[in-house]
């Protein structure tokens, strides 16, 4: 893990799904962009538009997954390479959006456009798709498990309500207490300088 990556607390999506329909000599170009978190996601929705489109000549996207957009894939689908796949993630890395999938939907209209054509195509197809969302920035967060005694609660609690970002998962109180939450990078220093010595602080597996 790069020293960059241990110091970015936050990272930019988009919202919800935005789409686009580009013409060009008698084709159809229908662009869509998706968040994502997962794998599983990108296949299931490239499934199910690959049955809802399944007359369309191609299929072709690219996304983008991680603090850094480091996982990530193009995919020309038949179309010649470097003409669909690369566009169409070029678009996700100018925006600098990651956990996006962007599909490029292809209806073959009877005229070659030639490598130049193809490109302008599916980048301008998934350029206007990322148009009809929003992006926002979103704080990257971490899994934390505090155990504590009462005697601690009202520290913890008051840290909880003043950090608005934290988001309790779930809460067990008896003989000794016990509260999961996802926690913003950005505030693990100031965590750790409230409750230790007096709450045990269990980090996600690789936190420091």
């Amino acid at each position: 893990m790069s020293i960059f990556t241990l110091m970015k607390h936050a990272y930019h999506t988009i919202a919800r799904p935005g789409e686009s329909v580009i013409r060009d000599r008698g084709s159809r170009f229908l662009g869509f962009v998706f968040p994502v978190n997962n794998l599983n996601t990108i296949h299931e929705i490239l499934d199910q538009y690959r049955k809802s489109h399944h007359d369309a000549r191609h299929h072709c996207y690219a996304y983008r997954l991680g603090l850094e957009g480091e996982e990530w894939r193009a995919n020309d689908d038949g179309e010649p390479s470097g003409s669909a796949g690369k566009p169409i993630h070029g678009q996700l890395l100018s925006h600098d959006i990651t956990n996006v999938l962007a599909l490029v939907i292809r209806y073959f209209g009877g005229v070659k456009l030639g490598v130049p054509g193809l490109i302008n195509a599916y980048r301008s197809a998934t350029r206007d798709a990322i148009d009809h969302t929003i992006i926002i920035e979103k704080l990257c967060k971490t899994d934390l498990t505090i155990r504590f005694e009462y005697p601690v609660m009202n520290k913890v609690m008051k840290l909880i309500k003043e950090e608005e970002e934290i988001e309790m998962i779930t809460n067990h109180f008896d003989l000794r207490c016990e509260i999961h939450c996802k926690v913003p990078t950005g505030i693990k220093d100031k965590i750790n300088t409230v409750l230790e010595g007096q709450a045990e602080l269990i980090w996600a597996v690789g936190e420091p």
